[in-house]
């Protein structure tokens, strides 16, 4: 399908309210990235911002999931080439390896959004508790895919089922997690991600 020069402004003008939402995100909290403030930002009027992505609880889900997918493209993160890779392993400490790398990578780009989205915003706002929950169920059906994959093509460790395998990498991948090693008890990426895959693998694998 093909793009018109309108449809180029408008996506260049999202990118733009994006650029300057995540920003001000960053440096002033969710209280203080008002849609006056991103649209000034952002070097538009704020009806522009309501036109090209919504109020501000829908900003803030734009921004966490460009950061998320690290683009705009509409490719969900499934059918990026480390999620390919992940499924494609021969072994399961490899595809359990990737999927920290990929956790990793994730890491890199939605980390500083973390305490923004989970721990400024969510109580405040009901549109953004919301949100909030929609990342968790998002995350849930993710991991349970992964248990599911490991489960039906290198089995599980003896006693532990599909729904168990999935809680606990539920758990393990949680955005809390994350925060509380890297930001909180300062430990590098590097080796958040070698705990990850050592800690899935002990946990899942027999």
């Amino acid at each position: 399908m093909t793009t018109g020069p309108r449809d180029e402004q408008v996506r260049a003008t999202r990118q733009k309210v994006l650029r300057a939402a995540r920003d001000l995100l960053l440096r002033r909290g969710y209280a203080g990235a008002t849609i006056g403030s991103i649209a000034h930002h952002a070097s538009v009027s704020p009806q522009t911002v309501y036109n090209v992505i919504g109020n501000k609880a829908a900003v803030l889900k734009a921004v966490y999931d460009v950061t998320l997918a690290g683009d705009d493209k509409p490719v969900p993160m499934v059918e990026r080439p480390i999620a390919k890779a992940i499924f494609e392993a021969d072994d399961p400490q490899t595809s359990l390896l990737l999927y920290a790398r990929m956790g990793r990578e994730i890491a890199e780009r939605v980390g500083p959004l973390i305490a923004v989205v989970f721990v400024q915003a969510a109580g405040r706002d009901p549109e953004v508790r919301a949100f909030v929950e929609t990342i968790e169920s998002e995350r849930q059906r993710g991991t349970a895919g992964i248990a599911q994959h490991i489960a039906e093509r290198f089995g599980l460790r003896d006693g532990l089922d599909v729904a168990e395998a999935a809680d606990i990498l539920w758990t393990l991948t949680a955005p809390e997690v994350l925060d509380r090693l890297t930001r909180r008890r300062g430990w590098s990426l590097d080796s958040y991600e070698r705990w990850l895959a050592t800690t899935m693998a002990q946990a899942l694998l027999r």
